[in-house]
C-alpha cells in the first residue's frame, strides 16, 4: 500500500504566506524603535511615509517635534486629542494647529507656586518654530488657603468680597514670549473659568505685577501684530502702563481692550497711543469712557494717517465726546468704520456727523444705534447723505429716527453699496484690458 507522509511544523503560526521583503521587515522595525532612534530623514520619501503612517501618537514630542513634517501625522494626533478641530484657523497646518493648544492648554493650567515652570519653558525648543497664535482665556492663581474670621452674617457681594483680599500674581508670560519669534497674535483674558463654589472676586485680580510683566513682555515680541486683553478689570493705571509699553510698536496692527474698565484717565493714554504707532483697529467696546476721554480719543484720531477701525460700542462719551470724534472726522482720511452705539447720543451729535458725510469720502460704516438721535437727528444724517458715495453701512436701529427717513436713508446707502459692489466686479475686466 502507498503511504503519504506530512510534514507537521512545529512553529502554530507559520504560514503559506510571502515571506515579507526585506525593506518592509527594516520599516518595522524603525517603527518599532523610533523613539530610541528616530532616523527618518535618511530615508526615501516613499519609506518616510510609510514610516509616519505607523508611529504611535504617544510618541514623546521631544522625538517627533523636529523631525515628524507630515502633516498626516499631526492630523492624527490633533483628531485623537480634541473633538473640534477648525485648521482653518491655523493656516491649515494641522502641526501649527497641535503646539499653539498644546501650548495654550498647558498655561491654561498652570498653577504658580506650584506648577514647574520647566513643563512651559521645556517646550519652547519644540514649538517656537510653529506658534503663530495663542488664545489663552484663563490665568490660574497660586494656591492659598483663605483665613476668614467666624461671621454670622454672609455676603457675597464684590466690595465686602475684595475686604482682606489676597492679591495673586499670576504666571509671567515674559520668558516664554520672547522666544516665540513667529507670534503674531495673542489673545488674554485674567480670570478662571468654571470656578463653580470656589468662587472669589480674588481669582479675577489682573494685578499691577501682571500688568508690568505683560507689558514688558509684549514690548519684547517684535512681530506682534494682533493684542487682545478682554473682560481681564483692567483700569486706567493699567492701560497707561501698556500704552506706554505699545507706543512705537514696530508691527502691532490691532488692539483689542473691550469688556475692561477704563475711563477718560486711560483713554488720554490710548489718544497718545494713536498717534505714536501704526495701530489700525482699535476695540475699547464696554468700558466705561465719557466725554474727556473722547476728546482724547478724538485728538488722535485727526492725527492719525492709519487707524481705519474705532469701536466705542456701550460707553459713556454723550454730545461732547460724540461732537469731538465728528469734528476729528472732518480732517481725518484713514477710518472706515466707526461704532458709537449705546452712547446716550442725540441730536448735536447727528448734526456734526452731517457735516463729516458731506465731506469725508473715506468712511463706509458708522453706527448709531441704541442712541436717542430723535426725528431732527435723522432729518440731519439724511440731508449730510445727499452727495456722499462711500458710505455704505449706516446702523440707525433704536434711534428713534422717523421711519420715512430711514428708508431714504436706507435707499442711499443701499445705492452707494450697489455701487461699490458693481464696481468691484468691473475693476478686474478693466485691469485685464
Amino acid at each position: 500500500p502507498f503511504y503519504t507522509r506530512r510534514c507537521i511544523t512545529e512553529d502554530l503560526s507559520w504560514s503559506l504566506v510571502t515571506v515579507p521583503p526585506l525593506t518592509e521587515l527594516c520599516l518595522q522595525h524603525i517603527v518599532h524603535n523610533f523613539e530610541k532612534n528616530p532616523i527618518l530623514n535618511y530615508l526615501l520619501p516613499e519609506h518616510q511615509k510609510k514610516v509616519v503612517d505607523r508611529l504611535s501618537t504617544s510618541l514623546p514630542l521631544t522625538v517627533t517635534a523636529n523631525i515628524v513634517s507630515h502633516e498626516e501625522y499631526w492630523k492624527r494626533r490633533c483628531m485623537e486629542r480634541w473633538q473640534v478641530c477648525d485648521v482653518s484657523n491655523y493656516g491649515g497646518s494641522w502641526k501649527r494647529m497641535f503646539f499653539e493648544r498644546h501650548l495654550e492648554n498647558v498655561l491654561k493650567f498652570f498653577i504658580p507656586n506650584t506648577t514647574d515652570p520647566r513643563e512651559v519653558l521645556d517646550l519652547v525648543p519644540l514649538c517656537k518654530g510653529y506658534v503663530r497664535k495663542l488664545e489663552i482665556d484663563q490665568f490660574l492663581p497660586p494656591l492659598w488657603v483663605e483665613q476668614k474670621k467666624e461671621s454670622n452674617d454672609l455676603s457675597d457681594t464684590e466690595e465686602e468680597a475684595e475686604l482682606g483680599e489676597v492679591y495673586m500674581h499670576h504666571y509671567d508670560l515674559r520668558d516664554l514670549l520672547v522666544d516665540l519669534p513667529y507670534l503674531q497674535e495673542l489673545h488674554l483674558t485674567y480670570g478662571v473659568k468654571n470656578c463653580g463654589m470656589n468662587f472669589e472676586w480674588s481669582l479675577f485680580n489682573f494685578t499691577d505685577l501682571d500688568c508690568s510683566n505683560l507689558a514688558t513682555a509684549v514690548k519684547m515680541c517684535r512681530n506682534l501684530k494682533v493684542f487682545k486683553l478682554t473682560r481681564s478689570k483692567v483700569d486706567d493705571d493699567k492701560i497707561k502702563v501698556l500704552a506706554r509699553n505699545l507706543q512705537h510698536h514696530p508691527c502691532l496692527l490691532e488692539l483689542d481692550l473691550s469688556h475692561n474698565l477704563i475711563k477718560d484717565h486711560g483713554a488720554q493714554a490710548l489718544g497718545k497711543l494713536i498717534t505714536h504707532s501704526k495701530l489700525e483697529t482699535l476695540d475699547l467696546c464696554n468700558n466705561q469712557i465719557c466725554h474727556l476721554g473722547a476728546q482724547a480719543l478724538a485728538q488722535g484720531l485727526a492725527e492719525s494717517s492709519t487707524l481705519t477701525s474705532l469701536n466705542l460700542r456701550l460707553n459713556f462719551v454723550e454730545d461732547k465726546g460724540g461732537e469731538a470724534i465728528g469734528h476729528a472726522l472732518l480732517t481725518n482720511t484713514s477710518l472706515k468704520s466707526l461704532h458709537l452705539g449705546s452712547n446716550n447720543v442725540s441730536e448735536r451729535t447727528a448734526a456734526v456727523f452731517s457735516q463729516v458725510l458731506a465731506q469725508n469720502t473715506t468712511l463706509t460704516s458708522i453706527s448709531f444705534s441704541c442712541n436717542h438721535l430723535g426725528l431732527d437727528g435723522g432729518k440731519q444724517l439724511l440731508k449730510g447723505l445727499a452727495k456722499n458715495k462711500t458710505l455704505t453701512e449706516l446702523d440707525l436701529r433704536h434711534t428713534e429716527v422717523e421711519q420715512e427717513t430711514g428708508f431714504l436713508i436706507h435707499e442711499i446707502v443701499w445705492a452707494n453699496r450697489e455701487a461699490v459692489r458693481v464696481g468691484s466686479l468691473q475693476q478686474p475686466t478693466t485691469e485685464a484690458l
